[in-house]
């Protein structure tokens, strides 16, 4: 594909070169084409099979995107005590987490309309079993690239004995201004990626699942590595940008890498959109709908 980007400029009558932003919309393009047919395109039989379907277009980058409602799922990745809490990991590690802590009220107010529009919600969760058997051996990169204390015991802010980064504890407990309700899922995870030997694409198979709204934290880390292994999956990725976020890690170490991964997103993986777009063009499906 590279190879032919270059040589749009060339091919075209006035041999001019594309900007950054008509390169992104050509590689978008050839994606969310399969998700708009045009007049006269779908057959009878695919018309027949859209009569509950309830599509919906979404502003976002490069372009807009159409989704059914009814085939979507909203993904909250890892918004746990341990990285958007006062005592977590990130907190204790003297990381900045204000920026995770931003993200909560988006986030929160995109589950709400979600969860009034039918929308199914999946929790995804970084934890490790309390015997740390699917840490990886000693020397495996998931435990030498993990901080040294996973799995040392802390005290949660209310007094009780927990661990970091270990299932069923205070410190992997989503937020409480996020907690799941009664229908959501919630999936542990022990890699980055919520794919990851995980029950993740069982469950989006079994809802019909085909559009993924991704939300939660770290960007360029747990959030990156699920959206790719979505989109290897077939899955159509939406990114609100507002309602995730990447701290910058302390001790003069490399900034953050958000903007870079919502531009790769944009480029090569899904589309990027706010939470504002998202919510407004539910409410208004809702009240179509009443």
């Amino acid at each position: 594909m590279a190879r032919d980007i270059q040589d749009i400029g060339k091919e075209t009558p006035e041999g001019r070169n594309f900007s950054r932003r008509e390169v992104l919309g050509l590689i978008g393009a050839t994606a969310a084409a399969s998700l708009v047919a045009g007049p006269g395109e779908e057959s009878a039989s695919a018309q027949a099979q859209n009569t509950n379907s309830r599509m919906v277009k979404i502003d976002a980058k490069p372009e807009a995107i159409a989704i059914d409602i009814s085939k979507t799922a909203v993904i909250v990745v890892d918004m746990q005590n341990d990285f958007a809490s006062r005592g977590g990991m990130l907190d204790l590690a003297g990381i900045d987490i204000s920026g995770i802590r931003k993200a909560i009220v988006p986030i929160a107010k995109a589950l709400i309309s979600a969860r009034r529009s039918g929308i199914k919600i999946v929790y995804l969760k970084m934890a490790f079993r309390p015997d740390l058997s699917d840490f990886g051996a000693p020397d495996s990169p998931n435990r030498l690239k993990h901080p040294p204390f996973v799995g040392k015991s802390t005290h949660a802010p209310d007094g009780r004995e927990s661990r970091i980064l270990i299932r069923d504890t205070w410190n992997t407990d989503i937020v409480d201004e996020l907690k799941p309700q009664g229908d959501d899922s919630v999936i542990y995870k022990h890699r980055y990626s919520g794919f990851y030997q995980t029950d993740l694409d069982a469950t989006l198979r079994k809802l019909g699942i085909q559009y993924l709204i991704i939300a939660g934290c770290t960007t360029s880390v747990c959030v990156e590595s699920t959206v790719r292994d979505a989109m290897f999956r077939d899955y159509s990725c939406l990114l609100l940008e507002d309602c995730m976020s990447q701290p910058t890690p302390p001790h003069g170490l490399p900034g953050t890498n958000h903007d870079a991964s919502l531009v790769l997103a944009e480029a090569a993986f899904a589309w990027v959109s706010k939470s504002e777009q998202f919510v407004t063009v539910l409410q208004a499906q809702q009240v179509a709908s009443a």
